[in-house]
């Protein structure tokens, strides 16, 4: 190009409330009275663990495991997840351990299956499933993180209900909500999770929420019959927490990676503005033109699930794609448009120049340009000269490396966050 634009790195700063403790936290939590009136020595006690890449998730199932042992109890882990890990046992067990719960980590067995029963129906006549071997122990924790979803609004979101109906309900629940679009999950999901709670097999819940930075801001154990209520509430807390980009009008925006364990849709919708669901409004900010993806995270094992929200992306990212496990993904969601390959170049550069190009009456030394890590950390990232001179005066954006030429590696590649432009 012409007239390669610079980028400065910039560290945007927000509310940083957080556990210090996750140990004494967690003992904390379940030493209440009520978890000791619901579990009893001898249980046999499933505690759920997801997909999801949340801050100290395998500490807080481990220490959960150990305050359970103090009760008398016998505490084991259930992979409770849709259709992740290509909708096997054997490749559930695999997405825990990337995450780094493990049963040598955590001091409990990870019994996978996925096998389910039937405990109950929607009042539309939906069935309603439970994880075999969480049915059968002696009661249910229900661990989750609860946050704003990436595919819609409402009262209760993603959280401890989610795990419950199409966490604990495994692929048969994944795809039973799915087959009625958002409004499966939307408004059937939490009447799902409602005859779960009813059923007496959930003990309690533990609900968990993070902060802009990803640390974890908030632990609560929550007996069954106000786990509803309780998530609303804290649904509420985690939106306040919520990180954006700092300017909300984007030429181009490049993803170094994207992945399940930064969302379940790869990118988080609510950064970059674009959620491609039939029927639902796409929200009016941010209004970012084009968006690149740079790679696949590891803990995704090749599924590329939400490069469909991208317009470009490169070789480099096409030859790791899964396509049986990101297809296996999109196909349960019926979210398809989140699959779609969108244009691929050669390398970060070439893809980049095309996005320049395609950027109608505009200087390319003037490109409102960023670059992020993910969606999950937006808090570090390198944005534009003309971006930059519009933020460099707001007291909660610190300037961290001056503005110098955008430089690639030896392939093309753009550096990564965390990386030096040296």
């Amino acid at each position: 190009m012409s007239s390669p634009f610079r980028t400065a790195k910039i560290r945007q700063h927000f509310p940083d409330e957080k556990i210090e403790d996750i140990q004494a936290e967690v003992h904390k939590q379940i030493a209440q009275p009520f978890v000791r009136d619901v579990i009893k020595p001898g249980d046999h006690i499933a505690i759920t663990a997801g997909s999801r890449g949340i801050a100290n998730i395998a500490a807080i199932i481990k220490y959960t495991a150990e305050e359970l042992k103090q009760l008398g109890a016998n505490p084991f882990i259930v992979p409770a997840m849709g259709s992740h890990g290509g909708a096997t046992a054997e490749g559930q067990i695999k997405v825990l351990n990337s995450l780094g719960i493990t049963e040598d980590y955590c001091g409990a067995p990870i019994l996978s299956s996925m096998e389910t029963v039937t405990i109950g129906e929607t009042k539309e006549g939906l069935a309603v499933y439970m994880d075999r071997t969480a049915y059968e122990a002696d009661g249910v924790l229900v661990m989750g993180r609860i946050k704003p979803h990436t595919d819609f609004k409402a009262e209760i979101e993603s959280g401890i209900c989610k795990m419950a109906s199409i966490g604990l309900g495994k692929h048969d629940q994944a795809l039973a909500l799915h087959t009625l679009g958002i409004k499966g999950i939307r408004d059937v999901m939490p009447e799902a999770a409602r005859i779960i709670f009813d059923s007496g097999k959930v003990k309690l819940g533990v609900g968990i929420v993070e902060n802009a930075y990803e640390h974890t801001a908030v632990i609560e154990a929550i007996p069954t019959e106000q786990i509803m209520d309780r998530e609303k509430e804290l649904l509420a807390e985690a939106r306040s927490y919520m990180p954006s980009l700092p300017v909300e009008n984007v030429d181009i925006v490049h993803v170094d990676e994207i992945g399940k364990n930064f969302s379940g849709t790869g990118m988080d919708t609510n950064i970059i503005g674009r959620i491609r669901i039939l029927g639902v409004e796409e929200p009016a900010s941010p209004d970012i033109k084009y968006i690149i993806v740079g790679d696949i995270s590891a803990p995704s094992h090749g599924n590329a699930l939400g490069i469909g929200l991208a317009d470009l992306t490169t070789r480099h990212v096409l030859d790791q794609i899964n396509y049986q496990a990101m297809n296996e993904n999109v196909v349960t969601s019926t979210f398809l448009s989140r699959a779609a390959v969108p244009i691929v170049l050669d390398n970060d550069k070439k893809a980049l120049e095309a996005a320049m190009r395609s950027n109608w009456e505009v200087d390319d030394a003037d490109t409102r340009f960023i670059q992020i890590p993910n969606t999950l950390d937006v808090a570090e990232m390198y944005v534009s000269e003309t971006i930059l001179n519009e933020i460099q005066d707001n007291e909660h954006i610190e300037v961290i490396e001056a503005l110098q030429p955008i430089t690639y590696d030896e392939h093309g590649r753009l550096e990564k966050i965390g990386a030096s432009h040296e």
